[in-house]
């Protein structure tokens, strides 16, 4: 098995870099390919130190089994051909492919044989948004169709690059000894703050990230649902959490939908108030799970049900699922 990470020098190529080996994933042989100012850094894998090399267009793919692209849209597209052309299968984290009607679009939790059909050979990871909360909202359709959903999300500085987390700590250090803060990734300072913008506006008041939602949770449940999201920057730096409002078919019991969420693969369980236990970024970073916790009956809504989530955005929210997407396929022999 040969592999590739493009964007190895990033967050989610470091931590690609890091659940290959975590998880035993069976390399053989790991190609690292990054921008010119990555290229020559170097990195550890099983004891190994493996150069990055500059992405080029090139034959350095030709004998690649799966890469792994996370650089983000603009190179996706440009090097998608390059990187597919001798049969690679490429698993891309950005927003370049995902409603392309054909490139797949999975969280493996959900529907992960719809990655087996790849006529391009490009396989999408969904915006780590949509990834956590439909890994804890699929085992709620599984009792009942979900109609509608509400949700306002609560994203970390990850969201937007590990630059951007450098600049959410200075920007913590440069408040407190009064110094001007630097703003570079934001369209505010973040630190002490939220942002209620995420990505770009879109002609109908929503934001981009607000849209990928909507469209991205469609494709995904294979559904008619619709889901209007208030997408909000935090001053938290890797793991995001989201409030969410559903609404189904038929009215559900709660503890119908507490014990599908106990036994749903990639959920904690995190639900007992009289205890203060319930989901928190401060304890989802660095987890696999997506946790899901504050479950009860929506009062404004008698088939409704709220919740509220928190999960690691570089792990779960990308990497994590990037890679899972690639075990189905080797357990399928793709």
């Amino acid at each position: 098995m040969k592999v590739a990470i493009v964007g190895a020098s990033g967050a989610v190529g470091q931590e690609l870099l890091k659940l290959l080996e975590e998880r035993k994933f069976p390399v053989d042989e790991l190609l690292l390919f990054g921008s010119g100012r990555s290229a020559g850094s170097r990195y550890s894998f099983r004891g190994k130190e493996i150069e990055v090399r500059l992405l080029s267009h090139n034959d350095d793919f030709k004998g690649v089994d799966i890469a792994f692209t996370s650089a983000g849209a603009g190179v996706s597209r440009e090097f998608a051909e390059t990187i597919t052309r001798f049969g690679t299968i490429m698993i891309d984290n950005s927003k370049a492919f995902r409603m392309d009607a054909d490139v797949p679009l999975v969280v493996p939790e959900c529907n992960a044989a719809d990655a087996l059909n790849h006529p391009r050979n490009i396989i999408a990871n969904p915006n780590c948004t949509t990834i956590m909360m439909l890994v804890a909202l699929n085992p709620i359709e599984m009792l009942s169709h979900i109609t509608d959903i509400h949700v306002a999300s609560y994203q970390s500085a990850s969201g937007a690059g590990a630059q951007a987390m450098a600049e959410l700590e200075e920007q913590y250090r440069q408040t407190v000894e009064g110094k001007p803060v630097t703003v570079n990734k934001f369209q505010y300072q973040l630190a002490y703050n939220v942002i209620p913008q995420i990505d770009v506006f879109t002609d109908n008041g929503y934001t981009l990230e607000e849209m990928k939602m909507f469209g991205e949770t469609r494709k995904i449940l294979h559904s008619d649902v619709r889901c209007s999201a208030t997408c909000v920057r935090v001053p938290t730096l890797r793991a995001h959490s989201e409030a969410v409002w559903l609404k189904t078919e038929r009215p559900l019991e709660i503890s119908e939908v507490r014990e599908a969420l106990r036994t749903a693969p990639g959920v904690s369980l995190v639900d007992d108030p009289a205890s203060a236990s319930y989901p928190m970024p401060l304890f989802a970073a660095g987890q696999d799970d997506v946790q899901v916790g504050r479950i009860r009956k929506d009062l404004a809504d008698d088939n409704g049900v709220t919740l509220w989530l928190s999960g690691d955005q570089i792990r779960k929210g990308a990497a994590l699922n990037a890679i899972q997407i690639a075990e189905y396929l080797i357990s399928h022999n793709e």
